[in-house]
Order: C-alpha cells, then sequence, then structure tokens
C-alpha cells in the first residue's frame, strides 16, 4: 500500500464529512489546505526528521519508564500473584492502574505549569497554521494532552460566547484524540511485559494523538463552517485557577480523578461488551439458520455486529492504507466504535 491509498482515503473522508456538511456551498479552504498540510509536515517531523526522531525516541522511552513504575503500586496492593503483569494482563488492574497514575501525573505536571506550557505551544502552532481562533486553539491543543472532560475547562469562560463552529469543533476534537492517561492504559494492553513493543506503541500513539488535532479543526469546519463572527481573544493559560494548593495536593486529586475515570471506564466496557454480545445471540441464530437454505452458502455461520461492520467499513479501511488482509479487522473496530460512540 503506497501513499496513493493513503491519499485517496484522505479524499475520501473529506468527502464524506463534506457530504454531510451544513453548509456545502462555504468549504473553509485555509483549514482543509492547512490542516492536511500541517498533518503531513507532523508526520515528516516525527517520524522521518533525524534529531526529531531521536528526541521523540527518548520522549517515548521516557514515558515508557513512567507506565513501568505503575508496577510498583500495583505489586505493592494486588501482591505478587495478581499485580506482576508477567503472570497475565489483567484489565480491571493493570490498565486501570495506568490511568489512575496517569491522572495523577498530569494533575502535579499541570500544578507546577508544565501543561500549560505544552498546551500553549502546541495551540499557537494551531493558530498560527489553521487561522482558527484562539479558544478553539487552545481546547484542541489540551485534548491532546488531558481528557474530553478536562480540555474544555481550559476555555470554559468563553463558552457560552462560542458559535455553532466554535464547539462543533469542541466536541470533534474531544472524540478525535486520546487523554494521555488512557494513552498509556492502551500501551499497557498493547505492549504488555515486552519495553520494545511498548515504546513502539508510545510513538506510534503519540503521533496519531498529535496529527488528529489539526484533523479534527477540518472534519469539525466543513460540517459546521462558521457562519456567524467568531470572538477571538487571546486566552492565557497562566490566567486559569489552579485547583490545588501544592503538588502533594495535586497528585491527590488527580489520583481521586483517575479512580473516578478507571471505574467508568471498567462500568462502560463491562456494558457495551455484555450489550454487543446479547444483540450477538439471535444474529448468530438468524446467521446459522439462513446460511443452509441459500445457494452454496455465504458463510454466514458467524454473522455477528463485529462481522456485518467489518464488511461495511472494510472499503473505507483500505481507501485509508491498511493492508488488505487487516481491512476486515480494522473496519470491524471503526464501526464497533461508531456504533458504541452513539451508544
Amino acid at each position: 500500500m503506497g501513499s496513493p491509498v493513503g491519499a485517496l482515503g484522505v479524499v475520501t473522508l473529506l468527502l464524506i464529512a463534506w457530504a454531510i456538511s451544513a453548509d456545502r456551498g462555504r468549504p473553509p479552504w485555509r483549514i482543509i489546505l492547512g490542516g492536511v498540510g500541517l498533518q503531513i509536515a507532523l508526520a515528516a517531523l516525527l517520524l522521518k526528521t533525524p534529531g526529531v526522531v531521536d528526541l521523540f525516541n527518548t520522549i517515548a522511552s521516557l514515558i515508557n519508564d513512567a507506565i513501568s513504575s505503575v508496577d510498583q503500586g500495583t505489586l505493592f496492593v494486588w501482591g505478587q500473584s495478581l499485580g506482576d503483569p508477567g503472570n497475565g494482563f489483567v484489565f480491571a488492574i493493570h490498565a486501570m492502574a495506568i490511568v489512575i497514575f496517569f491522572a495523577s501525573l498530569v494533575s502535579v505536571l499541570y500544578h507546577l505549569g508544565v501543561m500549560q506550557r505544552l498546551i500553549a505551544a502546541l495551540a499557537w502552532v494551531l493558530r498560527r497554521s489553521l487561522g482558527v481562533t484562539g479558544a478553539e486553539a487552545l481546547a484542541m491543543a489540551a485534548n491532546v494532552f488531558v481528557g474530553q472532560t478536562e480540555a474544555p475547562l481550559c476555555v470554559k469562560p468563553y463558552i457560552e460566547r462560542m458559535t455553532r463552529s466554535q464547539l462543533m469543533t469542541l466536541m470533534v476534537g474531544g472524540f478525535a484524540t486520546i487523554a494521555g492517561s488512557v494513552l498509556a492504559a492502551y500501551v499497557g494492553m498493547l505492549g504488555g511485559t515486552d519495553e520494545a513493543a511498548r515504546e513502539l506503541f508510545i510513538r506510534h500513539l503519540l503521533t496519531a494523538s498529535l496529527m488528529s488535532a489539526p484533523a479534527a479543526f477540518v472534519v469539525a469546519k466543513i460540517i459546521i463552517p462558521e457562519t456567524e463572527e467568531p470572538f477571538d481573544e487571546v486566552v492565557c493559560m497562566s490566567a486559569i485557577e489552579r485547583p490545588h494548593v501544592n503538588a502533594l495536593d495535586a497528585a491527590a486529586g488527580g489520583a481521586t480523578d483517575g479512580m473516578k475515570l478507571a471505574l467508568n471506564i471498567v462500568a462502560m466496557i463491562i456494558a457495551f461488551v455484555s450489550i454487543v454480545a446479547l444483540v450477538n445471540m439471535p444474529l448468530g441464530w438468524l446467521g446459522r439458520t439462513l446460511d443452509p437454505d441459500l445457494e452454496d452458502g455465504l458463510g454466514l455461520q458467524n454473522l455477528s455486529i463485529e462481522t456485518m461492520l467489518g464488511a461495511a467499513f472494510t472499503p473505507l479501511a483500505w481507501a485509508m492504507g491498511i493492508e488488505w488482509r487487516d481491512c476486515a479487522a480494522v473496519g470491524s473496530l471503526m464501526g464497533q466504535k461508531r456504533v458504541v460512540d452513539d451508544l
């Protein structure tokens, strides 16, 4: 799969966004060209540029070291049999421990002013390259590092004055990016105890999250173009009130918030996986009943939501540059995410 197929995927996704646009006569060309160009530049910078690649690998290694430190906490609480990921990755123990730890760490970094500087730097890049407003750029940049719930708090005083297009951008940015704590949980799930594999997934997920920021602007502005007069004020991160009195209080508060998030993730996973399994029961029965009656059969014995969504989204997965042998699996994941988001 070469670049022509990937380019086809970009065009396909842009056309889908334009097809459902609220005003197809107002394509935001500057944001479209700037957003796609910024994604290409970020990919080239983070994946191909000497020096920057080494720096990015170092950052991935540091994040991996931070994830590895979570093992000490899980061992202390759960003991060797449950706490050691080498004995088997238990989602409710290991992934949720990572969520709690990173929520606490981000809270400390926010209290120390580190997160504000990172968010402000990315917001400046987005604003200058895409010509978007300060509040939009700041909220989008925050979504790259924190969760969909926390990011809008950075622009809370301005939300009531946002236009419909700006609110659309705020919401799409939350769905497009990955919160730092959840990103770390993905790394723990996918990489397991293999240090090299974890660093690889960190690099890929970080790159994807950064590239998703301009992509979210492009999609949001195509679907809901700006037809009003948006306010555009300089939003200063340092002026936002810090909720904690010191670093220790920030760590404790972040851990508490992380626990709430972790429990919410566990509850949602249990509920939605169970609902999908329940729906699959009659689908499986229907497939086994119909397949023998059809000429030559259609392979419906294993009919399920996953197989149906995989078939529906396989062409889109191929257009995005996925290897054909993986298109059905990737299409299924895309479809499941689409349905679960609606639930």
